[in-house]
């Protein structure tokens, strides 16, 4: 194994549950170095496990007979994604140090009296079939200091985009929405804004009577009228209201939203989805209200990007700041949060802080993550002191 950079890999399976994402990356162990993108890859989730995670992320019956064979399930999936990554660019397990596995939550529940988090996607089974060492759980250790466990991605954002003279805010757009806002002079701010795509998805599944899980570049969203009275409605949710840090996920931007405005009268589909896409817009706005000063410039990430209605909402709606996606950076939109992970993982690996306390609301910052050996893992311990400075 090579001391003087190495390859890592991140693995992102986000909210909706429709595809898997990879990022292969390679850092240089010399301080002030950025991990840098080799390749980015997006994998349709397994048909066969998309509406079973769907179902499970819901409270039901049989629940933990049905979590721990999708459980296995989801880690042979993520480990076919990393071999066939892998295999398209001529690298093999033996090159690659670490993998940094999200998985898939199922539930998320910061306030709870005993607060909890769960993430499924077996990380023996993928360290089992790659050979590589597998870190997975990032989130609980923060609950366990007294955090949010959410968003983690603000570490990231800052290892990634804090190098220019200005304040901006990083803003990513799955499922849920979440927001880091990268001060001047090196303060940071990182909470979920509130829906992303989730809501619209859901109304998408249920008007195209699931012949489309999206709105295709938000094109029914702009051929809709907002339904200003439903939007009002919408906007009175509570967490919008609530301070950071603060987390949010499928629990309060799920089947209840969509089912609402499903039900709202008298308007068409087009206006609802208008009204769901205007409800991210300006829920992502009112995080404005959070910020010490409005940034400069907005780098958007995350399947949003897709929605070119969205996207044109945000333009509007920020400016006058310079509103564009993470492109700019050379990073595709898509692959930051997969990328993300990969840092984390190299973080843990060296026993290093990879949360923000200042953004979760712990009681200080923790190195999270659960390490699962693979075959590579005495090697790896040989190699990591090289890596710290």
């Amino acid at each position: 194994m090579r001391t003087d950079h190495q390859l890592f890999i991140g693995i992102m399976s986000g909210t909706s549950a429709d595809g898997i994402d990879i990022a292969i990356a390679r850092m240089d162990h010399l301080p002030g170095s950025r991990m840098e993108l080799i390749q980015f890859s997006e994998y349709p989730m397994p048909e066969k496990l998309r509406e079973p995670i769907l179902r499970l992320a819901a409270p039901g019956l049989n629940e933990i007979e049905r979590m721990g064979e999708l459980d296995r399930a989801l880690g042979h999936a993520y480990a076919d994604t990393v071999l066939a990554a892998l295999h398209g660019v001529g690298l093999k397990p033996a090159d690659i140090a670490v993998i940094g596995l999200h998985g898939q939550t199922i539930r998320h529940h910061p306030r709870a009296e005993y607060p909890y988090t769960v993430q499924i996607g077996c990380a023996a089974t993928v360290a089992e079939r790659t050979g590589i060492t597998t870190v997975s759980d990032f989130r609980s250790r923060d609950i366990a200091a007294g955090g949010e466990g959410a968003p983690l991605v603000p570490f990231s954002h800052h290892h990634l985009f804090a190098h220019e003279r200005k304040n901006i805010a990083v803003v990513n757009i799955g499922g849920i929405a979440n927001v880091t806002w990268l001060g001047l002079d090196g303060t940071m701010i990182g909470f979920d804004t509130g829906p992303g795509n989730m809501i619209m998805d859901g109304l998408m599944l249920t008007i195209s009577e699931g012949r489309s899980a999206f709105d295709h570049n938000g094109e029914l969203a702009a051929s809709g009228t907002v339904c200003d009275p439903l939007l009002e409605k919408l906007m009175q949710h509570p967490f919008l209201q609530r301070k950071p840090p603060k987390s949010t996920g499928r629990e309060e931007f799920g089947e209840d939203i969509v089912n609402l405005i499903l039900g709202w009268p008298d308007i068409s589909d087009a206006d609802r989805m208008a009204t769901a896409c205007q409800f991210t817009a300006d829920s992502i706005e009112n995080s404005l209200n959070y910020m010490p000063v409005e940034p400069a410039r907005w780098l958007v990430c995350g399947g949003g990007v897709r929605n070119g209605h969205l996207m044109s909402l945000l333009k509007r709606q920020l400016a006058p700041a310079r509103v564009t996606t993470t492109d700019v950076e050379d990073i595709p939109p898509q692959a930051v949060e997969a990328l993300c992970f990969a840092i984390l993982a190299r973080q843990t690996l060296m026993g290093e802080p990879n949360t923000l306390c200042e953004v979760t609301g712990a009681a200080h910052a923790v190195c999270g993550g659960q390490i699962t050996p693979g075959k590579n893992w005495q090697e790896l311990l040989q190699a990591i002191p090289a890596w710290i400075r």
